[in-house]
C-alpha cells in the first residue's frame, strides 16, 4: 500500500500541464470517482488494522496535494487564455443611449397637438429683411421693437437685415405664397438683444400659429387654444384670455392656463393668482392680410405665438432659462426616460 501511495505521489510531482484541457484530465485521472486516489481509499479496507491510520493519513495528504496542484493549474490556464484572447469584433457593443433635448421634446409635442387638428408645419430663414420681420406685420417705423436694444441688426439702412425677432416672418412668407384656407404653425429659433439671465436670453424658441379662411372668428381661436392647453397640461386645464396689444393682431389677448403646480389654489410660481401666462394671440389685423395680398373683406384669421422654453418651464419645473442652452450633461441626462 505504501508503495502504491509513493507511486502516485511521484506521478503528481512529475505531471506537466501542457494542453488547455490538461487540468480537467488531471482531475479525472487523480481525483475523479474512478481516479487513482479514489482507488487507494477502496484498497484501505485490505490494509492491516495497525497500518490503516498511517496509510489513511498519507492518502489524505496525497489528495490535498493533488487538489492544490489542480487549483494552480486552473489559475495558470485562465491567465494564459486571457492574455492570448483576441477581441471579438462581431460582438455587439454596449452603447449608452443619449436623450432628446427637453426643448426638442416639447417642440415635437406641440407640433403633434396642432397636427391633430389640421395644421401643417412651415419654416423660414433666421436672417430676415425688414419687410418680412416688421413692415408686413404692421410695425410702424417708430415702433420700439425696431430699436437696436431689441433687435440684432446685420445691416442698417434702406434694406435692413436682422436676425428674426419672431417666427411671424415665416407666416408672412406663407401668406404671400399661398391662397386661403391657410392653417400652419411655424416653429424655430428667434433672437432678441437682451441681457442673459434666469428669466431672459438673447435667443429662444417660438412656435407661432396662423389660420385664415372665410368666417374665422375669435371663438374659433379660443376653442383651438383650449384644445391645445388640455392636450399639453391635462384635460382639467382651464384657460383665460386677457386683453393685450400686438401690432399684427386686433383684437389681441394674452392667454393664461390654470396653474399646474398648485391646481389653481395659489403658489409662489403663479404668484398666488392660480394662473400662468403661456402665449399671446389675436385676430389677424386686416392691414397684415392686405400687405400679403389677401382680401381682408373676404377672409379673416387668427394667430398665436408661444415660447417653447416657457412651456418647458411649466412642464418640467425648470425656471432658469440658461439651463436649456448650457448643455450640462447632468441636466440633459434627466430626460432619458422621455426618449
Amino acid at each position: 500500500m505504501i508503495e502504491q501511495i509513493q507511486k502516485i505521489k511521484n506521478e503528481l510531482s512529475s505531471y506537466e500541464f501542457k494542453a488547455s484541457d490538461a487540468a480537467e484530465k488531471f482531475r479525472i485521472h487523480f481525483l475523479g470517482s474512478k481516479g487513482a486516489i479514489k482507488g487507494l481509499y477502496s484498497l484501505l479496507r485490505d490494509v492491516p488494522n495497525d497500518q490503516k491510520k498511517e496509510c489513511g493519513q498519507q492518502i489524505n495528504a496525497l489528495k490535498e496535494e493533488a487538489e492544490q496542484l489542480l487549483e494552480q493549474a486552473k489559475k495558470q490556464t485562465s491567465n494564459t487564455e486571457t492574455k492570448g484572447a483576441k477581441e471579438d469584433l462581431t460582438k455587439p457593443t454596449e452603447t449608452k443611449l443619449g436623450s432628446h433635448h427637453p426643448l426638442s421634446i416639447i417642440r415635437r409635442e406641440i407640433i403633434d397637438v396642432f397636427r391633430k387638428i389640421g395644421f401643417s408645419v412651415s419654416e423660414g430663414p433666421e436672417i430676415e429683411d425688414d419687410w418680412h420681420n416688421f413692415s408686413a406685420l404692421n410695425f410702424p417705423p417708430e415702433h420700439p421693437a425696431r430699436d437696436m436694444q431689441d433687435t440684432f441688426f446685420i445691416e442698417k439702412g434702406e434694406n435692413e437685415i436682422a436676425l428674426r425677432t419672431h417666427t411671424s416672418s415665416v407666416q408672412v412668407r406663407v401668406m404671400e405664397n399661398s391662397t386661403p384656407p391657410i392653417r400652419t404653425i411655424s416653429p424655430g429659433r428667434v433672437y432678441r438683444n437682451e441681457a442673459i439671465s434666469a428669466r431672459a436670453h438673447c435667443f429662444f424658441h417660438q412656435i407661432e400659429g396662423l389660420y385664415i379662411d372665410e368666417g374665422v372668428s375669435f371663438a374659433d381661436l379660443k376653442q383651438t387654444l383650449l384644445f391645445f392647453a388640455q392636450e399639453v397640461f391635462g384635460e382639467k386645464t382651464k384657460i383665460r384670455l386677457r386683453p393685450s396689444y400686438f401690432p399684427f393682431t386686433e383684437p389681441s389677448a394674452e392667454v393664461d392656463v390654470s396653474c399646474t403646480i398648485c391646481k389653481s389654489k395659489g403658489c409662489n410660481v403663479c404668484k398666488y393668482t392660480g394662473w400662468l401666462e403661456i402665449l399671446g394671440c389675436g385676430m389677424v389685423d386686416p392691414n397684415v392680410l392686405e400687405a400679403s395680398g389677401i382680401d381682408s373683406k373676404k377672409y379673416s384669421g387668427f394667430a398665436f405665438g408661444m415660447g417653447v422654453e416657457r412651456i418647458a418651464q411649466l412642464k418640467y419645473k425648470v425656471n432658469d432659462l440658461r439651463m436649456y442652452s448650457e448643455n450640462d450633461i447632468r441636466f440633459l441626462d434627466q430626460f432619458k426616460s422621455t426618449l
